[in-house]
């Protein structure tokens, strides 16, 4: 999840918001209200390209990627992404900011038009969490769920991620799997009301994560299946499928109704498309062609440093988006 650029790891109408979820009263309201807020694969629309500049897609940079144009400013740094076509941001950091610079974030978001991505509700570094049984591990998932729906509020998420953490040495792989889906049904009733999705994000386990519990898209499926709720999907992260079983578009097309969230990196280096052996080209046309209408999250580096290196990422997308 962790990058090294300054993150802490048809047309439509504009897409239902936290706010508006949660105007709508009841659980049971929200929870529809929440399947209709899924994006891209889970609901897909005809893509159509937008005419004020914006890419085709809704790629999202992070804090910190275009510092060299824009500043440390964050606000200012949202104003530079805008001006130069992106249409969402993501913030694995957001959790950790001050609850006025939240609330400043989400105001400019607003007011520019853009969406807010991702930030990080739940990882587990080194420990087991999702995988156990253990009452005060629950409990523990349970409070990061609330107060990722606090944040999701101020912020007007409607996507949070979460990483299940490492696997249990010491129990079979079903029991922990049972665990899993046990702990996510407890954290989607908190989420389901909320209007929050938690996005589940299969890491690779070759040269980022080993140890962590899920890996792959197929498991990733299997496990949203068994919890069934519209606040249990995938995050599909491109650059961490390609580095654990490859074959991606066929995987993003077999696990299609449960992905909500797209991130890319190339690979090797986790940097921008171009750079590696991903055909970005392609896999941005074939999601297009899908009408997916969610967000890309930009979840890598840059591979050249300073202004040259950031103007090369956004060069990079700029082809990739033809």
């Amino acid at each position: 999840m962790e990058v090294g650029t300054g993150q802490s790891k048809g047309h439509r109408a504009r897409p239902i918001g936290r706010r508006e979820l949660l105007a709508g009263g009841a659980a049971a309201g929200a929870a529809l209200a929440v399947e209709a807020a899924v994006p891209g694969a889970a609901r897909a629309r005809a893509a159509q390209p937008a005419g004020d500049g914006a890419f085709g897609l809704k790629y999202a940079p992070h804090f910190g990627m275009f510092r060299h144009h824009a500043g440390d400013d964050h606000l200012d740094q949202l104003r530079f992404m805008h001006d130069e076509g992106f249409r969402a941001l993501e913030d694995n950091g957001m959790g950790g900011r001050e609850v006025s610079l939240q609330e400043k974030i989400a105001a400019e978001l607003d007011r520019l038009g853009m969406e807010m991505g991702v930030f990080v509700a739940h990882t587990s570094w080194g420990g087991v969490s999702f995988a156990s049984s253990d009452s005060s591990v629950r409990e523990a998932i349970e409070a990061d769920m609330r107060k990722a729906v606090e944040i999701g509020k101020r912020v007007n998420a409607t996507w949070c991620t979460v990483v299940p953490g490492q696997l249990d040495p010491g129990l079979e792989w079903e029991y922990q799997t049972v665990n899993v889906v046990e702990n996510l049904k407890r954290a989607a009733a908190i989420l389901e009301p909320a209007g929050l999705v938690a996005v589940l994000e299969p890491l690779n386990h070759w040269t980022n994560h080993p140890g962590v519990f899920l890996t792959g898209i197929p498991q990733a499926y299997q496990i949203c299946k068994a919890v069934g709720s519209p606040s249990v999907k995938i995050l599909d992260d491109l650059y961490h499928q390609q580095i654990t079983e490859g074959n991606l578009i066929p995987n993003l097309d077999r696990a299609w109704d449960e992905i909500a969230y797209i991130q890319v990196g190339d690979n090797p280096g986790r940097k921008e498309p171009t750079t590696g052996e991903i055909n970005y080209l392609n896999v941005f046309r074939h999601l297009k062609s899908r009408g997916f209408d969610g967000i890309v999250g930009m979840e890598h580096g840059n591979a050249k440093p300073g202004r040259e290196g950031e103007r090369a990422v956004i060069d990079a997308y700029r082809a990739c988006d033809a």
